[in-house]
């Protein structure tokens, strides 16, 4: 059976603190995911450096733009060596395809997930950018949408699992 490895959230300000926890990881047990606050503050470099200790590195940076802009920005994030990254899917089926077309035939593609609705959005807060329906709906409908894209997954809530 294969080992489960458990994703382990860098959620620092700073390299430092980020490569004070790592030293006391192993890279057979856990992958790493880095975020839009230490990549912000880090860059590609720390990405690069994980990598480089042998991590499989998350890019949760949630790339949503237009499509050629998120192709390169997907294409630039595997130029990196990351294992997995993210869109939203709220940008739509050109822009999932683009991304996914962008890393199609790479010799050590990495996973593409979508981003369907954000835990923290209500049903008033998807009324204000003029979603009327329901979370879960909007949930679905985007997971739907991302699989058609033949994206590999989408990121969940434990409560969307079972949808």
């Amino acid at each position: 059976m294969k080992q489960t490895k458990i994703i382990v959230a860098l959620d620092y300000a700073d390299a430092a603190s980020a490569l004070t926890l790592v030293a006391r990881l192993d890279p057979a047990l856990c992958r790493l995911k880095v975020g839009k606050e230490l990549f912000t503050a880090a860059g590609p470099e720390l990405v690069r450096t994980l990598v480089a200790r042998g991590f499989e590195v998350f890019l949760d940076l949630k790339f949503h733009d237009i499509p050629n802009t998120v192709a390169a920005a997907c294409r630039a994030a595997a130029g990196l060596g990351v294992w997995m990254m993210n869109v939203h899917a709220s940008g739509g089926r050109r822009m999932m395809t683009a991304a996914q077309e962008a890393l199609a035939g790479l010799p050590n593609r990495p996973l593409l997930i979508a981003v369907t609705v954000l835990t923290s959005m209500s049903a008033e807060d998807l009324g204000e950018v003029g979603i009327s329906d329901a979370p879960a709906d909007q949930v679905l409908r985007l997971a739907r949408l991302s699989q058609q894209c033949k994206l590999d997954g989408v990121v969940c809530s434990a409560q969307e699992a079972a949808m």
